[in-house]
C-alpha cells in the first residue's frame, strides 16, 4: 500500500457558518493503481486531492503515505495543476530545474535529469522556448515533466486535460498512459480529479465516485477493461453508462 486516505474531513467557516465539503473519506491506493476521482461540480473533488498530497490540512482524518502522515515537501509525491503554473520568466528546462533545485540537486545533475524528462514527454528542441512561446498542450507537457524529474512513486493531478482541444488532450492521455506502464520510469500511482466520465474509463484502473457536497464516497468501482482501451468498444460505454449512473 502506497497511502492512506483514513476518515477525512474538511469544513470550511465562512460568515460564522460551517460549510461540511468533505465526509469520513476512506480509501487506499495501492502499487501500479491509476485513480480518477469523479462527482458532481463542488463534491469536494479538488480539495481532496490537495489534501492527499498534503497542500491542504484535513479539519478530521489523515492521510498517510507509506505508513508517515504526508508532509506537503514530501518528494515522492507530485502534483500537476489544471492551469499549469509555469514561472513565464524561466524557459522550459529552467521551470523543470526548478523542482530539482529545491531538492538540493547539483546543477549538472539537474541538466541531465530535465533533459531526460524534457525528451520523455515529447519537448526535444524547446528547452531554451519560454512559456509564452509554448501552446496549451506543450505548457502541459512542461508540467508533466516538471512533475516527473523528481521521480514521484505517487503523481496527482487536477483536472490536467480540461484546458486543452480533443486531439492534444488524446494525444497527452496516451503519452501518459505510455509512462505510467513503463517500469523504470515514475510514478508507480496516479491520482487524478476529472468531471469528465470518458476520460476517466479510458485512463483509469479504479474509479472513485463521491456524492454531491458534502462529499462522500459513493463507489470504489475497478474498471476490468483490457488495455488499450477503445471508446468505441460496446464494453467501453457500458462502464460509462454505469459511471453515470452512479453520479447524483
Amino acid at each position: 500500500m502506497l497511502a492512506e486516505i483514513r476518515s477525512v474531513s474538511k469544513t470550511y467557516e465562512s460568515d460564522g457558518n460551517k460549510i461540511l465539503a468533505l465526509d469520513n473519506i476512506n480509501f487506499q491506493v495501492d502499487d501500479n493503481d491509476f485513480i480518477c476521482i469523479v462527482g458532481p461540480s463542488g463534491c469536494g473533488k479538488s480539495t481532496l486531492l490537495r489534501i492527499i498530497v498534503g497542500l491542504e490540512k484535513p479539519t478530521s482524518g489523515e492521510v498517510f503515505f507509506k505508513g508517515e502522515v504526508i508532509a506537503a515537501d514530501n518528494p515522492k509525491v507530485a502534483m500537476v495543476f489544471q492551469n499549469f503554473a509555469l514561472f513565464p520568466w524561466f524557459t522550459v528546462k529552467e521551470n523543470i530545474k526548478l523542482a530539482l533545485e529545491a531538492l538540493g540537486i547539483k546543477e549538472k545533475e539537474q541538466d541531465e535529469i530535465a533533459s531526460k524528462y524534457i525528451k520523455a514527454v515529447g519537448l526535444d528542441g524547446f528547452e531554451r522556448v519560454y512559456p509564452r512561446e509554448l501552446s496549451g498542450g506543450m505548457k502541459q507537457r512542461v508540467g508533466f515533466a516538471r512533475a516527473l524529474a523528481v521521480e514521484p512513486v505517487l503523481l496527482c493531478m487536477d483536472e490536467p486535460f480540461s484546458s486543452l482541444d480533443a486531439l492534444t488532450s488524446q494525444n497527452l492521455k496516451d503519452d501518459l498512459l505510455m509512462l505510467w506502464a513503463e517500469k523504470n520510469m515514475p510514478p508507480d500511482a496516479v491520482i487524478m480529479v476529472t468531471h469528465n466520465v470518458e476520460e476517466a474509463v479510458y485512463l483509469a484502473n479504479r474509479i472513485i465516485i463521491l456524492s454531491p457536497r458534502p462529499g462522500k464516497v459513493m463507489a470504489d468501482l475497478k474498471i476490468e477493461l483490457t488495455r488499450p482501451r477503445n471508446r468505441k468498444d460496446p464494453e467501453f460505454y457500458r462502464w460509462v453508462d454505469k459511471v453515470y449512473s452512479l453520479i447524483v
